[in-house]
């Protein structure tokens, strides 16, 4: 099937070993392997759909299996049957026009969590509340997940104070007042300071994602209205895509790895809530066709 080849590789990570970032002041983290330990709903329906073979789009006649990626609907198997997912956050995906859709692992999330998933296609780009909303993606302006709630607040409450003032340049990490020193320095606060950012309420509300080959990327990220966007980079990830690209590091993602690994930093750094695999479903399509490509290659002695 066409959806088992997609080259989307964006945002940096490392899992399976220690890691040390970019920024001297973080530790070795060891992470998890990836697809590991995931609560996931029974793959038996799509086992069976895939013994049926493809079927016809019901909105464009393409013959898909599974879904259909031109139309973000299910093809072969019904909605009860697979999980629904609700998250803690919108996502906007923007795609870029020449990718194609069989390659793309967007269209996961947009059937597993419908309600809370958009699907934009470049130029087309929704308007944003820019002190509410971030950018997963790498670059020399990028904070790291911990460090985006400081941020975050810090623009929030510059525009509360200076209604009428523009944002001020966003900071970089090393710039950031307090960042890398919030937990530690939470102990010495009076009460005449701030409360931290942890017991504030929460001003994200969005999450934009480009979805893109890596060099096709260049077109989107520098488009002025994604500019003022607080860009979060995700440092400690590996990708387990299938279909690697040449001279590109494994750290950079698949947009539904990306998705999933933002969601549960946050909900772990940011709510500071365990995690219970809420939302390990996003990865129920991923998973599968993971496991279909890893038999085929090991059968082929590929592995």
């Amino acid at each position: 099937m066409d959806s088992l080849d997609p080259e989307r590789h964006l945002h940096p990570s490392c899992p399976g070993k220690k890691t040390i970032s970019s920024d001297s002041s973080e530790m070795n983290e060891l992470v998890e392997q990836p697809l590991q330990g995931l609560k996931l709903a029974s793959h038996v329906v799509l086992e069976k759909a895939q013994q049926r073979g493809r079927l016809k789009c019901s909105k464009c006649g393409g013959s898909r299996m599974f879904f259909c990626y031109t139309c973000c609907s299910l093809v072969g198997v019904s909605q009860e049957e697979i999980p629904s997912i609700k998250l803690p956050l919108k996502i906007d995906i923007i795609k870029h026009p020449n990718e194609t859709d069989g390659k793309s692992t967007a269209v996961h999330a947009k059937i597993l969590a419908p309600s809370d998933v958009t699907i934009y296609t470049y130029p087309c780009i929704p308007e944003f509340e820019r002190d509410r909303v971030v950018l997963v993606f790498p670059g020399p302006g990028s904070v790291t997940m911990q460090d985006m709630m400081q941020t975050l607040h810090v623009k929030t409450d510059t525009a509360q104070d200076c209604p009428d003032e523009p944002f001020p340049k966003r900071l970089k990490r090393e710039e950031t007042p307090g960042a890398t020193h919030v937990a530690q320095d939470q102990g010495s606060k009076t009460s005449d300071e701030p409360k931290s950012s942890e017991s504030r309420v929460c001003p994200l509300e969005r999450v934009v994602f480009i979805d893109s080959t890596w060099n096709q990327t260049n077109r989107i990220i520098t488009d002025e209205r994604l500019q003022a966007l607080l860009q979060v980079e995700l440092k400690m990830r590996k990708t387990c895509f299938w279909r690697h690209q040449k001279g590109k590091p494994e750290t950079y993602l698949a947009t539904i790895e990306a998705i999933y690994y933002f969601l549960k930093d946050y909900h772990e750094q940011c709510l500071t809530q365990e995690y219970h695999g809420e939302y390990d479903n996003l990865l129920f399509f991923y998973t599968y066709l993971h496991s279909l490509i890893t038999k085929a290659k090991t059968s082929a002695g590929k592995l």
